[in-house]
């Protein structure tokens, strides 16, 4: 007890340690709507093999955002403006430049078979490259005039043969270094499809050339500039080439940067037509510095409040949750500026999910200790059994919510990204600060004698009536199931009605508008701008600081008298209002992105229902999911019939309510797991209605500090995140009634279900009668309503005589203090 005391210390005092020095000496980086960054705006460009049209500039706008991803820029905006032009703002980018040079260029890689060397006498040595003669009949005639001649790597022109691959064929390309020949950096190729053997078709015609032969070589082209040309192997045979699977590599005298570029490019893909830089700019955040200030305001009294309630309740013990949620605010920030993430709205959302886990951890962990007081047993032993009969629980429901953030970080992108990012950081932290350091400052607060024989000042009788009065008056939720059936239907019920009736408002980011940049006379302040603008009628305008001194507006179905009131508001605030850019801009939440999303989200979910169905029974995994889906339908429903915008803030807030939904649900399906292992011979409806009455303080306790929050933002967080706040307010609410009355009751429907599948079990059970014993002798709605507590130990002398008797023949057991 005491090496795992000085350990859980020693490892606390290391990692607190290290986050101070991480947040006293590295600086966050903010995404755009926090700090704003750099906006690069493209423009498609016709070739004489192509039209740029909106099916080209799509495509080319999805090539963008996968090199983008892929550059590691976190939190990017990329949008179609205009016919053939395309917006991306990069947030924390110290080099645009760097930037441009990878995600601007064309790449369109090409794989050729090489001719020979080109005739010395042609003196044409531009990088472009020219077309030659393929060979020459007897009559002195071209048969072939698309031969392209380019330098090689080493500057010597070569003759190329059409290209027999373009990159769509390649897999995967991967930067690597080549340990045997001075650690030189190289890129890995994988084919797919059949780009494998056409990869083998070309390198076994190769391979039937002498070696040394120059048509013994195979030039990777990219923009028109050779790569590399290497000859194919000697030990590749005539006509049978590298199989598909083989290893290809590009060599080159490449940098570590310049290797990892060009695998970048490869692996993101060609784009259809070459684009050029029309500007580069620094733009404003799309936060204002009123709105961030309101939100850090809002933030700060909501937490303040969340700790006055867990202090008032849990008295020390809350006091100690309160320096353990203090400590996961400084490892998850920590964690953040180790990685070099990017902080957005978004990822703050994530950051509420995961300081509401970490208000729930703490107060699943005092509910059991009182639970184990009320038992008989010392404080400190209490509570240090509290500490392992909760971690079943907090390790399930983390777990879920784990799993389905991973999912969302690999197979999403954009804001969806970020938010799986920082949950993960955020469930992370707060599972290091419940388990290890509040059970230090637990373990050091119980040590002290005149604290720990005053079990009051650790509120442990706090809550003892409303514990008692469950158990003398037990409601019986299941037996009403068909009522909260009823109840849920008829919600969802309406939710569809408002979604069939009044459809959903898309905001900006799904459908794209109108971008309109004027010039003023004055500088703007942009606050009062958007408030302006509120006053207006556009309250989710996108208002920013665009280039030197211009001011740009970004708003949803403008019409051209909302035009108008647009510029009015521009001049009451600037002086004067002269237009310098109008344009239609495309969505930034585009197709791609909403596929990759709910390709995502369908993956999450999967994910954890395979979990719970591991960890529990399918019927489990089977009602969390459906309790979840209840709460998204009443959310969608609602902001239908109010008539919100349904906008990226919303997607953040609507996988914020997926994961309190399932967490909420896997507490519940714990504790009712648990007492079906120590009463399974009583029916699963009372055990079951039992272990949501035990779970009733943790419910009340943990929603209560979320809701202090999100009361805060909702009412002082400003324009921003009232929508936000309201969102999660109503999916916290849904999802606390849903845990309860739709999910447990629907546990109970589907074990029955399964029992009744299997009737020839079931009869065999009835006739074997049960064994008389303590816990099967709790048949009564009020004996089973305590029975998970009476079977775990008795308290008084029931206790100490069981121990004597087990005891016989031995010297009694020496009594604590």
């Amino acid at each position: 007890m005491k090496r795992g005391f000085g350990w859980r210390v020693f490892l606390s005092v290391v990692v607190l340690a290290g986050a101070a020095f991480l947040v006293f000496t590295e600086p966050i980086r903010l995404g755009l709507d926090l700090r704003g960054g750099t906006q690069i705006v493209l423009e498609a460009q016709d070739t004489e093999e192509r039209t740029v049209n909106e099916d080209t500039v799509s495509r080319t706008l999805e090539v963008m955002r996968r090199r983008v991803d892929q550059l590691g820029v976190s939190e990017p905006t990329i949008q179609e403006s205009g016919d053939r032009r395309i917006i991306i703002e990069l947030p924390g980018v110290s080099d645009p430049d760097e930037a441009l040079e990878v995600i601007g260029r064309t790449a369109q890689l090409t794989f050729h078979p090489v001719l020979g060397l080109a005739d010395p006498e042609d003196e044409d040595s531009g990088r472009e490259g020219r077309r030659g003669d393929r060979q020459r009949d007897e009559g002195g005639q071209d048969e072939d005039q698309d031969v392209l001649e380019l330098p090689d790597e080493d500057g010597q022109r070569i003759r190329l043969d059409e290209a027999r691959l373009t990159g769509d064929a390649v897999g995967d390309a991967q930067a690597i270094v080549n340990t045997q020949v001075g650690a030189q950096w190289q890129v890995s190729i994988s084919f797919r499809g059949d780009g494998g053997d056409r990869w083998a078709e070309v390198t076994g015609e190769a391979a039937c050339e002498p070696v040394g032969s120059p048509q013994r070589r195979v030039a990777i082209v990219l923009d028109r500039e050779v790569l590399s040309s290497p000859q194919v192997d000697e030990g590749i045979e005539c006509d049978v080439g590298i199989p598909p699977g083989g290893d290809t590599v590009i060599t080159g005298d490449f940098t570590e940067s310049e290797a990892k570029d060009l695998a970048l490019l490869i692996r993101a893909g060609a784009l259809p037509v070459p684009v050029e830089v029309v500007e580069q700019r620094t733009i404003g955040p799309t936060l204002g510095d009123a709105a961030i200030d309101a939100s850090v305001q809002a933030a700060l009294i909501g937490g303040l409040l969340t700790i006055l309630y867990v202090i008032a309740y849990y008295r020390a013990l809350g006091v100690l949750a309160a320096i353990a949620l203090l400590a996961y605010g400084l490892i998850s920030y920590a964690v953040l500026l180790a990685i070099g993430a990017t902080l957005t709205l978004p990822g703050i959302a994530g950051f509420v999910l995961a300081i509401g886990m970490a208000v729930d951890a703490n107060v699943l962990i005092f509910e059991r200790g009182k639970e184990e007081f009320v038992e008989g047993r010392r404080l400190r032993t209490a509570l240090s059994r509290g500490f392992d009969k909760a971690w079943s629980a907090i390790a399930d429901s983390n777990a879920t919510t784990v799993l389905a953030a991973i999912i969302l970080f690999f197979f999403a992108s954009g804001a969806v990204r970020g938010f799986g990012l920082t949950l993960v950081v955020g469930v992370a932290a707060s599972m290091f600060s419940a388990i290890l350091i509040t059970r230090v400052l637990v373990d050091l607060a119980t040590r002290v004698r005149a604290l720990e024989s005053r079990p009051n000042l650790f509120g442990m009788n706090v809550g003892g009536r409303l514990r008692n009065y469950l158990k003398e008056h037990p409601f019986d939720i299941m037996s009403r199931s068909r009522i909260w059936f009823g109840l849920s239907l008829a919600l969802l019920a309406l939710a569809v009605a408002g979604l069939v009736s009044r459809g959903l408002n898309f905001g900006l980011e799904f459908t794209g508008g109108r971008l309109i940049e004027y010039s003023t006379a004055q500088e703007v302040d942009l606050d009062e701008l958007r408030s302006e603008l509120a006053g207006a009628g556009f309250p989710r305008a996108v208002v920013q600081e665009s280039g030197s001194g211009n001011v740009s507006v970004r708003a949803a179905d403008v019409s051209d008298t909302e035009d108008e009131a647009i510029a009015q508001a521009v001049e009451a605030v600037g002086g004067s209002a002269e237009v310098v850019r109008d344009e239609f801009i495309g969505p930034t939440i585009g197709d791609e992105l909403r596929r990759s999303a709910l390709i995502a989200l369908g993956l999450g979910l999967g994910v954890q229902l395979i979990f719970l169905a591991f960890r529990f029974r399918w019927t489990y995994g089977a009602s969390a999911v459906m309790a979840m889906f209840h709460d998204l339908i009443i959310l969608v429903g609602i902001f239908a019939w109010l008539g919100k915008d349904i906008d990226g803030v919303f997607v953040a807030a609507l996988l914020t309510v997926i994961g309190y939904s399932i967490n909420d649900s896997v507490v519940i399906f714990d504790r009712i797991r648990e007492q079906r292992r120590l009463r399974s011979r009583e029916a699963v409806a009372v055990v079951t209605n039992d272990a949501c009455l035990q779970t009733i303080p943790r419910t009340i306790n943990t929603g209560m500090g979320a809701l202090f929050i999100l009361f805060a933002l909702y009412f002082l967080g400003g324009e921003t995140l009232t929508d936000f706040a309201f969102a999660l307010i109503v999916g916290i609410l849904a999802g606390t009634y849903s845990s309860v009355f739709a999910a447990a009751p629907l546990v109970v429907a589907f074990e029955n279900f399964a029992d009744r599948k299997q009737p020839a079990a079931s009869a065999r059970s009835a006739r074997t009668p049960a064994p008389k014993s303590a816990s099967s002798q709790a048949s009564t709605p009020k004996a089973s309503a305590s029975a998970g507590a009476s079977t775990s130990g008795s308290s008084g002398s029931k206790r100490k005589g069981g121990k004597s008797k087990k005891r016989s023949g031995k010297k009694p057991a020496r009594r604590g203090r």
